[in-house]
C-alpha cells in the first residue's frame, strides 16, 4: 500500500483496496460526495453513500471513535475518517474512507482498513495540494502574462502596478529576448534562464506560441537593488541560454526603453528568424531605426488624424468594445494575424466582427497590405514620444497623388513616405536586396519581395505570380529572411515596414 500511495496516487490505492475487500471502495466528502471510488467488477454493487455516511457520521461524533461499521443485509460497510485532514467543528468534516464488502467480513479486512487510513489520507493530502500548487503557476502565468499584455500595448503603469505583486520588479531600460524552445521542454529552458540571471528577468511563456519563452531583461549588467546580479565577466542572459540549451533558437532585441516593449519584441523575433540559420542558433537585432522615429511632426499630425475616428469612437452598447479595446485588438491583430485570438483571448468571430468595427470607423480595407501598414505606422507614432520625432525639413516638392486603389485615409501616407529622412530610412532597410550589400546567393531578390508584397504577403499567389513552386517561394522568402535580418513568414512580420519602404523609393524614382 505505501508502493501504491508513493507511485500510483488514490486511484490505483482504492482499486487494489476493492480488489482486497471484493466489492466497492471511495472516499467520500463530508456532504456525502463520492470524491474518488473504485469497484472490483463494472457490476459491483454501488452503495447509498450518502445516506452511510450521514449515519457513520452522526455516529462517530457522538461515540467518538475512528471507525465505524453497518450492515445492510448481504454486505457490511466499513468507515473510516481520513485523520489527516483537520477535524471540523461539531463533527468530522473530513473526508471518509468507506469500504463495502460481503458478509461475512473476511479476516484481518478491519486491520488492513485502519493501517491505510494513513497512507491513503497523506496520498490524498499531497494530491490536494498538488492541484493547488498548478492553480498557483497557472495564475502566476497569467498574471505575468497580462502584465506583458500591459506593456506591449503601451500601459506602463499598469503594468508596474501589477507586477508590484510578482518578482522579480520590471527593470528599465530593457533588452527583450524570444527562445524557442523545442518540443515541452519550455519548463526547462525557464528555469534554466532562471539560473543563468539569478531571476533578474522577467520570463514570460508566450501566449501565441507555444513552442517561445519571452524575457524581458535588465539592458545593463548593473546591480538592481533586491536582486542577484551576474558574476563579473559573466556571459549575457541570451548567449547563455544559447549554450546550454543544445536544441534552442535565441533572439534578441538592442537596448529599449521599458515604455517601448513592443518594439523590443518585434526586434527579438526579426532576430530569432536570423538565429535559426546560424550555427550559434543566436542573433541580436541589428541597428535599424524605427520609421515611427523619421515621420516628422508631419507624420504625427497624420497619424493623429487617421486615428481620430478610433480614439474617440463612443460604444453604444455597455458590453461593446471601447477605444482602448479596439486599440488593443489592431495592435496585435497587426502584430499576431490570425494569432491574436490567442494573445487577447477571444473568439474568432470576435475578432473578426472588431476588425470590421475598426475598418468602418477608419475607413480602411484591412484585406489590403497598404492599408494595414498605414495603420501599423500610424499606431507606432502614436506610441512613440513626439520629441523622438525627426524635426521637419520644409520640401518645395508637390505633394504626390493618391496610390491606385488605396483607401483616401491611407493615402495621405504618400506625402510622408516623401520626406529625405523617410527615404534615407528606406535606402536602408532595403539596402541589402537593392543596393550594393546585395548578397549573390538571393536569386531575384527584388523580384520575390516585390511580387509577395504585392500579393498582400500571401504564398500562395506570390509563387504561381512567380512560376515557381510554393516550396520554392518560401524557400526564397527564407534565404531574404537572412539577408534582411527580419521575419518574413511568421508575424510578427517585416512586411509592413517593406511595403513602406519600397513605397518611398517608388516615389522618389517617379518624382525624378
Amino acid at each position: 500500500m505505501h508502493r501504491l500511495a508513493r507511485t500510483a496516487g488514490t486511484a490505483e490505492l482504492l482499486r487494489w483496496l476493492a480488489w482486497r475487500a471484493e466489492g466497492w471502495a471511495g472516499i467520500v466528502g463530508p456532504d456525502g460526495t463520492v470524491l474518488h471510488a473504485a469497484a472490483r467488477t463494472a457490476g459491483a454493487m454501488v452503495p447509498d453513500v450518502a445516506g452511510l455516511v450521514a449515519e457513520s457520521a452522526n455516529a462517530l461524533a457522538e461515540r467518538g471513535v475512528q471507525a465505524y461499521s453497518v450492515d445492510t443485509g448481504e454486505h457490511t460497510a466499513l468507515l473510516f475518517p481520513l485523520s489527516a485532514f483537520p477535524q471540523g467543528v461539531g463533527g468530522p468534516a473530513v473526508p471518509v474512507l468507506a469500504v463495502v464488502t460481503p458478509r461475512p467480513v473476511a479476516a484481518g479486512l478491519a486491520t488492513l482498513l485502519a493501517d491505510v487510513v494513513l497512507p491513503l489520507s497523506l496520498c490524498l493530502q499531497a494530491e490536494t495540494l498538488e492541484r493547488k500548487r498548478r492553480r498557483v503557476d497557472l495564475a502566476e502565468s497569467r498574471g505575468r502574462e497580462a502584465v506583458l499584455h500591459l506593456l506591449m500595448t503601451g500601459q506602463l503603469s499598469i503594468a508596474q502596478q501589477v507586477a508590484g505583486a510578482l518578482r522579480p520588479r520590471l527593470p528599465d531600460p530593457v533588452r527583450v529576448c524570444v527562445v524557442e524552445c523545442s518540443g515541452d521542454d519550455r519548463d526547462e529552458v525557464a528555469r534554466v534562464c532562471v539560473d543563468a540571471d539569478g531571476g533578474r528577468s522577467w520570463i514570460v511563456r508566450c501566449p501565441v506560441y507555444a513552442r517561445h519563452l519571452i524575457l524581458v531583461m535588465p539592458a545593463e549588467d548593473a546591480e538592481d537593488a533586491g536582486e542577484k546580479a551576474p558574476e563579473p565577466g559573466a556571459a549575457p542572459t541570451d548567449e547563455t541560454v544559447a549554450a546550454r540549451v543544445g536544441d534552442c533558437v535565441v533572439g534578441v532585441s538592442e537596448s529599449v526603453p521599458l515604455a517601448d516593449t513592443a518594439t523590443g519584441y518585434r526586434q527579438a523575433f526579426h532576430a530569432l528568424a536570423v538565429a535559426r540559420e546560424l550555427p550559434t542558433r543566436h542573433a541580436r537585432f541589428g541597428v535599424s531605426p524605427d520609421p515611427a522615429l523619421v515621420v516628422g511632426p508631419a507624420g504625427r499630425r497624420w497619424a493623429d488624424e487617421l486615428l481620430n475616428p478610433l480614439l474617440t469612437h463612443v460604444p453604444r452598447r455597455a458590453q461593446d468594445p471601447g477605444s482602448q479595446e479596439l486599440l488593443a485588438t489592431a495592435t496585435s491583430w497587426l502584430a499576431f494575424s490570425s494569432h491574436a485570438t490567442d494573445h487577447l483571448k477571444v473568439h474568432r468571430n470576435t475578432l473578426a466582427a472588431r476588425l470590421r468595427l475598426i475598418g468602418e470607423l477608419l475607413g480602411l480595407d484591412l484585406h489590403r497590405l497598404a492599408d494595414q501598414a498605414a495603420l501599423d505606422l500610424a499606431l507606432r507614432v502614436r506610441a512613440t514620444p513626439a520629441p523622438a520625432c525627426t524635426p521637419e525639413v520644409p520640401s518645395s516638392a508637390p505633394p504626390f497623388p493618391y496610390a491606385s486603389g488605396t483607401s483616401m485615409a491611407a493615402g495621405g501616407l504618400d506625402a510622408i513616405l516623401c520626406r529625405p529622412a523617410v527615404r534615407d530610412w528606406a535606402d536602408q532597410q532595403l539596402a541589402p536586396v537593392l543596393g550594393d550589400q546585395q548578397l549573390p546567393p538571393v536569386l531575384g531578390a527584388e523580384e520575390t519581395l516585390r511580387t509577395w508584397l504585392r500579393c498582400e504577403g500571401r504564398l500562395g499567389p506570390a509563387a504561381a505570380e512567380l512560376g515557381i513552386s510554393v516550396p520554392g517561394a518560401r524557400k526564397r522568402l527564407t534565404r531574404l529572411e537572412t539577408v534582411l535580418q527580419r521575419s518574413l513568414l511568421r508575424p510578427p512580420s517585416a512586411r509592413y515596414d517593406l511595403w513602406l519602404a519600397l513605397r518611398s523609393r517608388d516615389l522618389a524614382a517617379a518624382r525624378q
